[in-house]
C-alpha cells in the first residue's frame, strides 16, 4: 500500500465504524415496533410512529446537517451527530420507566437527527477516501458494515429485549390490575440496558474521533458554493431522490413487520421471530459483501436493476404463499435490497463536483420514506383486520421505483 494510501485506511476504519453503530439503532428498530406494541398496547399504525420519529428527523435535519458539513466540516459533523445520537438513546430510560410513549418518540427522534447527521458525513466521506474510480465499491464495503448490525441488532435486541411473554387481549384484561401493570412495565424495563450501552459505546467513538485527526477531502471545486437548487438541476439526482425515498420506505415496511409476519405466516413464536429477523440480517449483510464482488464485473446500474426485479418477485411471493415459503421469501428481500441505498447514493452524487454535499443532503432527506410508506402499510394491515400479508403490496410498488433508476433514472443529465 503506498504512503498516500496508508494514512486514509484510519479514517476509512473509524468511518466504517459509523456505517455499523447507526446500522446498530435503525435494525433495533425491527424488534421496538413489535415490542412496543406489546408493552404499550399500541395498534399496528401507532407503532410504525416508532418509524415515523426516526425518518422525519432525517427529513427535518438533513439540510441542517449539510450546512454544518459545509461550515465546519466532516470531522466536527461527525462528532455532533454521535453526541445527539448518545442523547436520543439516554433518553430510553425515563421513557422506559414512566412507560411513556411520547418521551420514547423524542429520544428516536433525536436519535435520527443524530443519525441524519452521521449519514450526511459518512457517505460522501467514504466515497472520497480513495480513488474515484472505486467509490461505488467503496461505499459498499464501508455499507457492508451496516449490513453485520442488520444481522447482530435483531439477536442483541431478542436476546435483552425481547421476553418472549406473549398474551391475547383476553388474558391482559383477566389478569389483576396489579399483575397486568407488573408485567407491561418489565416488557418496557427490558430497553434499558441495551440503549444505555449503545449510548455510553457513543460517547467513547465520539472521544477517539475527537482526539485523532483525519484528512478533510478536498473537491474538485470549493464545496461551500454547491446550492440545493444547483444540484436540483441534475436529473440523475433528483431520480435518485425518488428512488431513495421509495427504497427506504421498502425496506423499513419489511423490517418494521417481519416479526409479526414470522409469528402470523409463520407460526412461529417471538422469540424465534426475532432470531429470524437475525438470519434476515445476515442474509443482508451477505448481499453487501456479495455486491461488493459483483461490482468487479457489472455495472452498479445493472446490478441495482436486477436486484429489484428480484424484489419485485419476493415481495409477491410474500403476499401470497404460506408458512415457510414467506419466510424464505423474506430472507431473499434482505439479501437483494443489501446493495440498493449505497448504490443508489453512489450513483446520485456522481459527477455533481460543487453540489456533492448538497445532493448528499438531498439524499438522505429521501429516507422520510421511512416514515411514510409503514403508516401505510400499518393502516392497511388494521383495516384489513390484521392481515400482515396485504400490508406487503406497499413494498411491492416501492421496488418499481428502484427499478426504474436503475433502468433509466442513473443517467447523468445537467438541465442549467
Amino acid at each position: 500500500m503506498s504512503t498516500s494510501r496508508k494514512h486514509l485506511l484510519l479514517p476509512f476504519i473509524l468511518v466504517t465504524s459509523l456505517f455499523f453503530l447507526w446500522g446498530i439503532a435503525n435494525n433495533l428498530n425491527g424488534i421496538l415496533i413489535p415490542h412496543l406494541r406489546k408493552a404499550l398496547q399500541l395498534s399496528n399504525m401507532q407503532s410504525t410512529f416508532v418509524d415515523t420519529a426516526v425518518y422525519l428527523a432525517y427529513f427535518l435535519s438533513a439540510i441542517p446537517a449539510g450546512w454544518v458539513l459545509k461550515k465546519y466540516g466532516y470531522k466536527k459533523g461527525v462528532i455532533a451527530g454521535l453526541l445527539v445520537f448518545a442523547l436520543g438513546a439516554f433518553l430510553f430510560v425515563p421513557a422506559a420507566r414512566g412507560r411513556t410513549y411520547e418521551v420514547f418518540l423524542l429520544g428516536l427522534f433525536i436519535i435520527g437527527c443524530g443519525l441524519t447527521m452521521l449519514e450526511t458525513a459518512a457517505n460522501p466521506y467514504a466515497t472520497q477516501l480513495g480513488s474515484p474510480e472505486t467509490a461505488t465499491t467503496r461505499l459498499n464495503l464501508a455499507q457492508s458494515f451496516n449490513g453485520l448490525a442488520a444481522f447482530m441488532a435483531p439477536v442483541i435486541g431478542t436476546l435483552f429485549i425481547l421476553s418472549g411473554k406473549q398474551y391475547e387481549a383476553e388474558e391482559l384484561a383477566a389478569m389483576s390490575d396489579a399483575n397486568r401493570l407488573m408485567y407491561l412495565q418489565e416488557e418496557a424495563n427490558s430497553v434499558i440496558l441495551p440503549y444505555g450501552i449503545l449510548g455510553g459505546s457513543l460517547l467513547i467513538i465520539a472521544a477517539i474521533f475527537f482526539f485523532n485527526n483525519f484528512p478533510e477531502p478536498v473537491e474538485k471545486k470549493d464545496a461551500t458554493k454547491g446550492s440545493i437548487a444547483g444540484a436540483l438541476k441534475f436529473s440523475h439526482l433528483r431520480w435518485a431522490v425518488i428512488a431513495q425515498l421509495f427504497y427506504v420506505g421498502a425496506q423499513v415496511c419489511v423490517t418494521s413487520f417481519f416479526v409479526r409476519m414470522a409469528i402470523a405466516g409463520g407460526g412461529v413464536d417471538e422469540k424465534t421471530a426475532g432470531y429470524y429477523l437475525g438470519i434476515y440480517g445476515l442474509l443482508f449483510m451477505s448481499g453487501r459483501f456479495a455486491g461488493t464482488f459483483f461490482l468487479r464485473w457489472v455495472s452498479a446500474p445493472l446490478l441495482l436493476t436486477s436486484y429489484a426485479v428480484m424484489c419485485v418477485a419476493l415481495c409477491t411471493v410474500a403476499m401470497y404463499a404460506a408458512g415457510q415459503y414467506v419466510m424464505v421469501a423474506l430472507g431473499g428481500l434482505g439479501f437483494f435490497m443489501s446493495i440498493m441505498f449505497p448504490t443508489i447514493f453512489s450513483l446520485g452524487i456522481k459527477e455533481l463536483n460543487e453540489y456533492t454535499k448538497s445532493g448528499s443532503s438531498l439524499i438522505v432527506m429521501s429516507i422520510i420514506g421511512g416514515a411514510v410508506f409503514p403508516v401505510i402499510m400499518g393502516g392497511l394491515i388494521d383495516a384489513y383486520n390484521d392481515n400482515i400479508q396485504i400490508g406487503y403490496s406497499v413494498p411491492l410498488v416501492c421496488f418499481f421505483a428502484v427499478l426504474y433508476f436503475g433502468w433509466k433514472g442513473h443517467h447523468i443529465k445537467n438541465n442549467a
